[in-house]
């Protein structure tokens, strides 16, 4: 079965492609039963319908390829319910040989466009889209006669859909800019938030922050000169007192009405302000020199409130983003992370575990807060902490990652890696509207033997319980129904699911989950996804279980749960709980006699799982030491919303050698694979290591690659570089790339990562590479693995 096919068809990942059919032969399974979704894939026959799905009165479900229909009685029957529903007049004549594309066999994924498509193609884009209001690829029905098909939906657009359609409100940005950091990056700063005002479509709205010590919000709407409404840092104040102070008087939606945006100058759309939010950035400067022996005053925390409560007195609740760019920790206000004396250092993991950490759980209150309050108003938390120094990530955790935001760590403003970022997340998609969603929810509906246990990844409980939501929570639980601020095409969400036993599902049977993701398009249009699968229930020793295995998403659903118990217990104790599931998911599906560990074996499908668990535990997500608290808070913010590949990297990393031998090979990640006369290229997520063995540092040292007799090895140093630019180039957050030789200090990065099969404690020959650790070796992990899991 390949795994990677399906998930190209369906954009799921299932852990066990065969279900038992009883709760206690599913808990026998140790892995859980889960999916890994990426509710917007990039499908490349995706039907985008112009009409409005037909939805089950019932459950909820949306008409789908596995309902049975009556062409004659025009009734399709619900597979989740089995509820009969009515089709519409539009769909009068649907015959066997004229059938809607939501029930193509092949189309397992529908997108539909609600209401209408949105705004025009905003100006300062050269496109020019022709506008189909059947699917985008112009498919409407499938037609095997010259009959037509048209949906009553379509006359029930917004008439401002094609021709009196305006430019209307785009999406709001709010600059949040800390003035602490140093001219130089203040400059660089500065430089790039022009660049993208200047491409940002008109009808988009923007604002600006500086804040230091005070919180300035520009007022971009007046003209005569620079004004600024001025909030002190200290200052914990609700929303309401920000609005009053800013002068804001949000109108009162009237009934049949929609609200529209309030008109003042702090939140203006580019095409009238452009020239004013120019001038603002270009005057932002660094704030007053610092008190020797002191942090820069910085209210980092009272500044987003504000910007939180500008953007909700505006009346601005969807398709909203609070961008933070800073490059140090708050030192005063609400949030506040560090003290401004210098004596008092930030605090570290022991601090945190020790609780000698005295800002950091009332820090982590007020952002919690402020999650809950972006939830409510369908806002997104981006932060950019550009700084060698800790920022405060981990406190500011929770409004960043539920709320879908960007989160980037890396040393200044002036890097590649910040530039690359933030212009990824401004690109613009075909029709020239920015590639972004937001106010994103996902319902899922499953038939009745299928019970939801929660989601982990950037995603928000709703508390929308129904008869198909279990009582076990994993992660965000007590839902059918989930709320992001936004989502990209990347975005990985892991779903987790249960047996109900009450409803006695029979083995060889089919059972159904579908996916509902309603979302606000770039183009400020609201769609709905839908992703519909189907499994076979089977009893519990059928060989389909084994054979329906992906151990790959297995591992990285477990680390997920790991990563999940680190929030509520200490690391030594999330290795002891690997451990113990990794025993008896050995003892439950090894090959074995009794007491009898040289007769240990697994079946291909399972054998990779046990090194995912290895290297799990030897991570950054579960290992700390090394890691700052920001670091490791922005290592498993990533995790959790990546999909399965990226997933797997950053827990196995990978490792491919160059030589004169041949073309390039991966490797394995072991000790073994260092050698003087390789180039090894290794690939962690977060870093990408061209690693240059001693005898090919000392031939580039020598100028051999410039040398036109010795043009192979010229060739031999250019393979690696132009690989790892490709990863550099494709992979957001971006990575940094570092080129280090055999035994510098920068080797770190790989040697930390490599199975330590050799280490000073071994026996070895001279001149092999060793490992100064005393952690145990792939091998011996393994032996210990199969001592216990025959034990029985």
């Amino acid at each position: 079965m390949d795994f990677v096919e399906l998930e190209a068809i369906e954009g799921l990942r299932w852990s066990w492609n065969s279900w038992p059919v009883s709760k206690t032969e599913s808990n026998d399974l140790v892995i859980p039963l889960s999916i890994m979704q990426t509710p917007l894939m990039k499908f490349n026959d995706l039907p985008l319908l112009s009409y409005d799905p037909l939805i089950c009165s019932r459950c909820g479900s949306v008409l789908n390829p596995y309902a049975r229909v009556d062409y004659p009685s025009r009734i399709w029957v619900c597979p989740f319910c089995y509820q009969k529903n009515s089709f519409p007049r539009s769909y009068a004549e649907i015959g066997e040989n004229n059938i809607p594309a939501e029930l193509f066999p092949t189309y397992s994924t529908v997108e539909y466009q609600l209401g209408h498509q949105g705004l025009m193609t905003p100006k300062r884009v050269n496109s020019n889209p022709v506008h189909n209001w059947e699917t985008s690829n112009g498919l409407g029905l499938a037609k095997l006669n010259s009959s037509s098909f048209s949906s009553s939906s379509l006359s029930s657009l917004d008439q401002r859909g094609v021709g009196g359609r305006g430019l209307g409100i785009g999406p709001s940005f709010v600059f949040v800019v800390d003035a602490c950091s140093s001219e130089d990056e203040i400059q660089a700063l500065k430089n790039e938030l022009l660049l993208i005002v200047a491409q940002l479509p008109e009808n988009a709205l923007v604002g600006l922050i500086v804040f230091d010590a005070m919180v300035r919000v520009y007022d971009l709407g007046f003209t005569e000169c620079l004004q600024v409404v001025v909030f002190h840092g200290e200052r914990d104040l609700s929303s309401s007192q920000i609005i009053d102070h800013l002068g804001i008087h949000p109108t009162k939606q009237q009934l049949g009405k929609t609200q529209g945006v309030q008109k003042h100058g702090f939140i203006l759309p580019v095409s009238e302000c452009e020239f004013n939010i120019a001038t603002a950035i270009e005057d932002i400067r660094h704030s007053s020199p610092l008190k020797p022996g002191h942090r820069s005053p910085r209210c980092t925390g009272t500044a987003i409130l504000v910007a939180i409560a500008l953007l909700e007195g505006c009346s601005v609740r969807t398709g909203s983003r609070v961008m933070v760019f800073t490059s140090g920790p708050a030192t005063m206000g609400p949030g506040m992370v560090a003290s401004q004396d210098l004596n008092h250092s930030i605090r570290t993991h022991r601090d945190i575990n020790t609780g000698h950490a005295p800002f950091y759980w009332k820090s982590c209150e007020f952002y919690k807060q402020i999650s809950e309050k972006l939830t409510d108003l369908s806002m997104v938390l981006d932060l950019f902490a550009c700084s060698l120094d800790q920022v405060g990530v981990t406190e500011m955790r929770a409004p960043v990652e539920k709320s879908g935001g960007f989160i980037m760590l890396t040393e200044s403003f002036e890097s590649d890696q910040f530039r690359k970022c933030l212009r990824h997340i401004f690109t613009r998609d075909q029709e020239g509207f920015l590639d972004m969603c937001f106010d994103v929810t996902i319902e899922i509906v499953t038939t009745k033997g299928v019970k939801i246990c929660g989601a982990i990844g950037p995603c928000v409980s709703l508390r929308k319980k129904n008869a198909s939501v279990s009582e076990k929570e994993v992660g965000e639980g007590g839902t059918n129904t989930w709320k992001l601020g936004t989502i990209t095409d990347k975005t990985c969400i892991t779903f987790f699911f249960q047996v109900n036993e009450e409803q006695k599902p029979q083995p060889g049977t089919a059972f159904f989950i579908q996916f509902i993701t309603r979302y606000r398009h770039g183009n400020m249009g609201i769609r709905k996804r839908v992703t519909s699968a189907a499994r076979r229930w089977v009893s519990g020793g059928a060989p389909e279980i084994a054979a329906g295995f992906d151990q790959e998403t297995a591992g990285s659903i477990m680390a997920r749960l790991a990563v999940h118990e680190t929030g509520k217990n200490f690391p030594r104790e999330v290795v002891r709980w690997l451990d113990k599931e990794l025993i008896s998911f050995a003892s439950k599906f090894g090959d074995y006699i009794p007491e009898d560990p040289s007769s240990f074996r697994l079946s291909t499908n399972f054998s990779l799982y046990p090194q995912f668990m290895y290297h799990l535990r030897r991570s950054q997500f579960i290992d700390v030491f090394n890691s700052s608290p920001d670091e490791t808070a922005f290592f498993q913010m990533m995790l959790n919303r990546e999909g399965v590949v990226g997933s797997l990297i950053m827990i196995q990393p990978t490792l491919f050698q160059y030589s004169f031998d041949g073309p390039p090979i991966p490797v394995l990640l072991d000790v073994c694979s260092l050698s003087p006369d390789v180039i090894l290229l290794f690939d962690s997520y977060f870093y990408v290591v061209i690693h240059y063995g001693s005898k090919i540092a000392q031939w580039k040292k020598l100028g051999y690659d410039r040398d036109p007799n010795h043009e192979s090895f010229r060739k031999l140093l250019e393979a690696p570089e132009l690989e790892a630019e490709q990863l550099v180039g494709q992979r957001i957050p971006v990575p940094k790339l570092i080129k280090c030789e055999q035994h510098s200090s920068q080797a770190r990065f790989l040697l930390a990562k490599l199975n330590p099969s050799v280490t000073h404690k071994s026996s070895y020959v001279d001149g092999t590479e060793v490992i100064m650790t005393d952690d145990v070796s792939l091998q011996v992990f393994i032996e210990h693995l199969q001592e216990l899991a025959v034990q029985g």
